[in-house]
């Protein structure tokens, strides 16, 4: 089973950039993207074979997920739960009989920090979200996660300490949700691997000298870690400021 992540910084404007030509050529089992920008209607994706679920944000250009994929799920649902709206459309969860797949488009905390609070208080429901899942059936987690983990997970990891998704409170918040029963996929194939990033700044040069961050995850639970078969990240893939990464799982 192949499943794709990919924070798309804006589906219209993506397509115009080859999503097509990669979403087609990878062929994944599972498409997962973040950041779409669109409301209901404001595109139609011709995509023979997949089921299309959509989460917009209320807010016009901003935010907002989906997922495309070849297998029908038993139940899809949108944010942390059915008795509160989803305004920010950062959420979508979809059920199969073996495990539960849920994207994600995590808040960033700002620049300035204003919205570190509230980015906290999303890492504890996520958490709890997760291992409340996680007790029924196996979870695969994925996304867009603003946050680097480690210090090998981002290249300038000194100048960039206390920075929005390098605060220690979000690092943390990564390392309970670890510690709860998840996997980082790409680090439990390549602990010690450096220099492999899924999101650069815009400035100029930046993408080309790969002065990067990994904040993009599939995460699962520790019982699928016998049927993890590779994780990759395709950052020769361009389109958004981020590229797409690859889980390859047998289930």
């Amino acid at each position: 089973m192949k499943l794709i992540s990919w924070n798309v910084n804006g589906l219209r404007a993506c397509i115009k950039k080859g999503f097509l030509d990669y979403f087609h050529q990878i062929n994944a089992d599972f498409f997962c993207i973040q950041e779409t920008k669109l409301q209901e209607n404001q595109i139609q994706l011709d995509l023979p074979g997949y089921w299309q679920y959509w989460n917009y944000a209320e807010r016009k250009g901003y935010s907002g997920t989906a997922v495309f994929t070849k297998r029908k799920p038993l139940s899809v649902s949108y944010g942390f739960s059915e008795e509160e709206s989803e305004e920010e459309g950062r959420i979508i969860t979809l059920e199969y009989d073996h495990f539960y797949l849920v994207n994600v488009y995590t808040p960033n905390s700002k620049r300035d920090l204003t919205r570190l609070p509230y980015r906290l208080e999303w890492e504890e429901r996520m958490r709890d979200y997760l291992t409340t899942l996680d007790q029924r059936k196996p979870v695969i987690y994925c996304g867009d996660l603003n946050v680097a983990h480690k210090e090998i997970d981002l290249k300038n990891a000194k100048t960039n300490v206390g920075n929005s998704g390098f605060t220690d409170e979000e690092r943390e918040k990564m390392t309970q949700l670890l510690e709860a029963g998840f996997i980082d996929t790409f680090r439990y194939f390549y602990p010690n691997v450096t220099d492999r990033y899924t999101w650069w700044s815009y400035m100029r040069n930046v993408r080309e000298r790969n002065i990067g961050w990994r904040i993009d995850y599939f995460l699962v639970s520790d019982r699928l870690k016998d049927v993890l078969v590779d994780a990759e990240i395709h950052s020769d893939v361009y389109g958004s400021d981020h590229c797409p990464i690859l889980l390859h799982i047998n289930l």
